[in-house]
């Protein structure tokens, strides 16, 4: 078995946890992210989720994003669709984790799927929903195309941010060895004069 490090696992978690909360938003565009990430290699999926990154799946996923971000634009049709993403959020959501947490037990790999993932995607959709209500009842839906621009805004932006989190967390680690080394050079030049 091969040793995986804490950091590994909290960027693994972090992954799933901002994918599941895009989900949210946008119950396909996290999916397709994450479809492209395991089909490029930039990801590896856990066992048992390599179709994610299958030919079907990702050009599914595709169709499904633009017909979802699409149909938030249309009134009534966003109504709808939010009836029916607060449980796909859900399903995504748990998809998302688990599939993000390829070195953990798979007991505890879905544990977390369904508590987390899949909690963290319903409570943002439900939220997401609500805010769409208040919309409607205030608006008459004139606000609803803008609050669907800026659900679909964060829900891109924050996958990519969550995408980009493995680079910046190996920028971090080479910032910080960096310090480390500087500050012992230092130590050492000081140590030397002294």
């Amino acid at each position: 078995m091969e040793h995986v490090s804490a950091m590994q696992y909290a960027v693994a978690v972090a992954l799933g946890l901002g994918l599941s909360a895009c989900s949210g938003f946008r119950v396909f565009v996290p999916l397709l992210a994450a479809s492209v990430a395991y089909r490029t290699g930039y990801l590896a999926p856990a066992s048992g989720f390599e179709w994610l990154g299958s030919r079907a799946a990702l050009l599914t996923l595709a169709v499904a994003t633009l017909v979802e971000i699409a149909g938030y634009y249309l009134p009534v049709v966003d109504h709808l669709l939010d009836t029916l993403t607060t449980p796909a959020s859900f399903v995504a959501g748990t998809i998302l984790m688990t599939s993000a947490l390829p070195h953990l037990d798979p007991t505890l790999r879905w544990t977390l799927g369904v508590l987390v993932g899949g909690g963290t995607a319903g409570l943002v959709q439900s939220g997401t929903a609500l805010l769409r209500g208040a919309s409607t009842a205030t608006t008459g839906g004139l606000a609803n195309p803008v609050l669907a621009t800026v659900e679909n805004t964060v829900a891109v932006g924050g996958v990519v941010l969550t995408l980009l989190l493995p680079l910046l967390a190996a920028g971090l680690v080479v910032v910080l060895v960096g310090v480390i080394l500087s500050r012992l050079r230092r130590w050492r030049q000081r140590r030397h004069t002294t």
